[in-house]
């Protein structure tokens, strides 16, 4: 059996057991096919590490930079409370549209939005947000963990997602938009004096990749 297989054989295990998805989930899914969205939203078991890691931090208020066509959106609103907020944020007015039509149980907490974003952002809704999850264009990176400094406090907690680029990151000679935007973020967590962080690797159904937790710290 090829690693791929296996890689696939064990997140479908895992998803049955620990994330299956309802049809809430599977509507969004289907939806993003049918509005011609690339299929590369997180798979359910992510989604549901993301839903477990804003009920772990106790968050209130979510931002999250990408929205593609809400299937995370709708993981990260599960985990807030019936007064809390999740401002998501999508520069394709397209992937807005399905992201609207996709989430309509979680409309009520979340804020589909395009550009401006900083500081039109920060004026509409002051910061702190608890949890930010970062899944957007992956040059521009560096960007959105400085925007998302500044709308975070001591004890908010910001993801980045698809870090590894299957490999690609460690890679001296590459030299992608991707990649450079990805170690850009990677080595300002490691150097920023506010923020405390670590990647992780995974494998599954989205192939090699990994993803990146930072704490702000004091």
């Amino acid at each position: 059996m090829s690693d791929s297989r296996l890689w696939d054989d064990v997140d479908a295990y895992f998803t049955a057991r620990l994330a299956p998805e309802d049809d809430h989930l599977t509507a969004a899914l289907r939806g993003s096919e049918a509005a011609g969205l690339p299929p590369v939203n997180v798979t359910a078991a992510q989604g549901k590490l993301l839903q477990l890691l804003a009920e772990i931090q106790g968050a209130r208020t979510v931002l999250e930079i990408g929205t593609l066509g809400g299937y995370s959106t709708i993981w990260l609103a599960r985990a807030l409370p019936a007064d809390g907020r999740l401002i998501t944020l999508e520069y394709s007015a397209a992937r807005r549209v399905s992201a609207r039509r996709n989430s309509p149980r979680a409309h009520a907490l979340v804020d589909v939005r395009g550009p401006p974003w900083v500081p039109a952002q920060a004026a509409r809704d002051p910061p702190p947000f608890d949890l930010v999850f970062i899944d957007a264009d992956k040059g521009n990176n560096p960007h959105y963990l400085e925007w998302a400094l500044r709308l975070t406090s001591t004890g908010s907690l910001i993801v980045i997602d698809n870090v590894v680029r299957g490999g690609r990151v460690a890679d001296a000679g590459d030299t992608g938009d991707d990649v450079r935007g990805t170690r850009a973020a990677i080595e300002m967590i490691g150097s920023h004096p506010r923020l405390s962080g670590t990647a992780v690797q995974t494998v599954g159904g989205k192939g090699y990749d990994g993803f990146a937790l930072a704490r702000v710290v004091d």
